[in-house]
């Protein structure tokens, strides 16, 4: 790789020749970690005329470092960074009065300290990966999505995937969304009332910033979606939270009052309970007494390999007072990070404005191929090929799990892509995934989905998208014995 000749430049308070300039500049560079081994430098005419001194000057600063190993030439190719070259301090360099700002004073607000979980990033590296919110490729379309990808990237959808949107989306995957994905849960939608966002956590900000204030409540299920809780703490409404119970959320342990209640009806996160009909009527008749909203992320409905998905809420509402949360991620790959709002057309205007002064819109490449990828029925293929695949994969790990009698907490009644599970209530699970991974065992602990100061910590999650089938036993095997010795 070469380096950009416009990386270099000789401050105005530098001391000694130009030459020792040059050399101390380059020096201080692969030192500092910027310049790596085998990387080219610009040829010494390109640099001369850049930093403005002659070429013999730049010349000899290179022979003085090669003569020092920290360059080596190679013929009729020009100088390179030598592999002999000193490596870089383990500690980073500081520029001089970096560090002079109260950073405790300097910031207005502080968006650290939530529940993120730590995830190696090299998770497939990992022989038993037990990983929600993961999938294994080898599920996956991979020709067609590039065939997709290269078709929006053609002459004839240039503007497509160039143009600046501003605060709009790309009409032909409004159109899907609003033909195709929509009806599928009973809902009827017109494109103003539809919101492309990068994934369900956008959408669940955008939702939370349009329609919370610090003097309004936010109900959550407890436990919930870690992701959701940060965002309503940093919105500093106050937050109500209602134990679930193995229907999901109870609506007669509501609060007197309530503005925005969020909920996962559906597919309950984390516990995967399936809220039935009376239950969901019920909680739209208590959200009309108190005049409440209710956010209802439906994620992983389409995973629904065991029986038919219940009815959105969105579907059963009468009065425009549910805002429905969808993505797509889940169900293609979780790096695309597209999801969508369906809401009134008064909210869907404000988060859109929103959104617009933050991202202005997701990239219009992504929203093509996308677009492509759904409307020529590759999507529905997936989900055929990914609800087989999970299938298999719940009977292999439900069979494993009662072999080495392991507890389980909840399971979706129509599939889904985990099992909520629970270990003796003395066992810190944290504890427990700690030791696992490094068996090459990577399961998620439960306590981040709690709310409180002092959440149970003997629940964790095991997800079976991201794990062959044929690894699940011997890595339920290693999660038993691990269990049995804190036992």
């Amino acid at each position: 790789m070469a380096i950009p000749v416009d990386t270099f430049f000789l401050g105005p308070d530098g001391e000694g020749t130009l030459q020792a300039r040059i050399q101390q500049m380059i020096a201080e560079g692969i030192l500092s970690g910027r310049l790596k081994k085998g990387e080219r430098l610009p040829s010494s005419r390109s640099l001369a005329a850049h930093l403005g001194v002659s070429r013999m000057t730049v010349t000899l600063a290179y022979a003085d470092l090669q003569a020092s190993d920290y360059l080596s030439a190679r013929d009729r190719s020009g100088y390179y960074i030598s592999a002999n070259a000193p490596e870089p301090p383990r500690f980073a360099s500081r520029p001089a009065g970096e560090d002079r700002i109260d950073w405790s004073r300097a910031l207005g607000r502080r968006f650290t300290g939530g529940a993120t979980p730590d995830r190696p990033l090299n998770w497939a590296d990992y022989p038993y990966p037990f990983l929600y919110g993961q999938t294994d490729p080898k599920l996956f379309d991979h020709a067609n999505w590039r065939h997709c990808a290269l078709r929006a990237l053609g002459t004839r959808d240039f503007h497509a995937q160039a143009t600046d949107y501003y605060d709009q989306d790309d009409p032909k995957l409004i159109e899907f969304i609003t033909r195709h994905t929509l009806p599928r849960r009973g809902i009827l939608a017109e494109p103003d009332e539809i919101l492309v966002t990068m994934g369900a956590q956008n959408a669940l900000w955008l939702t939370a910033q349009v329609l919370l204030t610090q003097r309004r409540t936010a109900v959550v299920e407890d436990p919930c979606y870690h992701g959701l809780r940060d965002i309503l703490t940093q919105s500093r409404c106050h937050t109500a939270a209602v134990p679930v119970d193995a229907r999901g959320l109870p609506p007669d342990l509501l609060p007197d009052h309530a503005d925005v209640i969020f909920t996962t009806p559906s597919h309950q996160c984390p516990t995967n309970a399936t809220m039935p009909m009376a239950r969901r009527r019920a909680l739209l008749a208590s959200a009309r007494d108190m005049d409440a909203l209710i956010v209802e992320d439906d994620y992983e409905f389409e995973m629904a390999f065991l029986n038919a998905p219940s009815p959105s809420l969105k579907s059963l509402d009468r009065d425009g007072r549910v805002i429905y949360v969808g993505s797509f991620s889940k169900s293609i790959f979780p790096g695309l990070r597209l999801g969508y709002l369906v809401g009134p057309r008064p909210f869907i205007r404000e988060a859109r404005a929103l959104r617009a002064s933050v991202l202005r819109h997701p990239p219009g490449l992504m929203q093509r191929t996308a677009a492509y990828f759904l409307s020529l029925g590759h999507y529905d293929s997936l989900i055929r090929r990914m609800s087989r695949a999970y299938a298999e994969r719940r009977r292999v790990m439900e069979a494993a799990l009662a072999q080495h009698g392991l507890t389980v907490a909840g399971r979706g009644v129509h599939g889904g892509s985990s099992i909520w599970m629970r270990a003796p209530e003395d066992v810190d699970m944290g504890a427990v995934a700690d030791a696992l991974r490094g068996q090459g065992v990577l399961i998620e602990p439960g306590a981040s989905f709690f709310h409180g100061a002092a959440p149970p910590r003997n629940y964790y999650r095991l997800a079976y998208s991201s794990i062959p089938p044929g690894r699940i036993n011997a890595g339920i095997a290693l999660i038993a014995a691990a269990l049995q010795e804190c036992g």
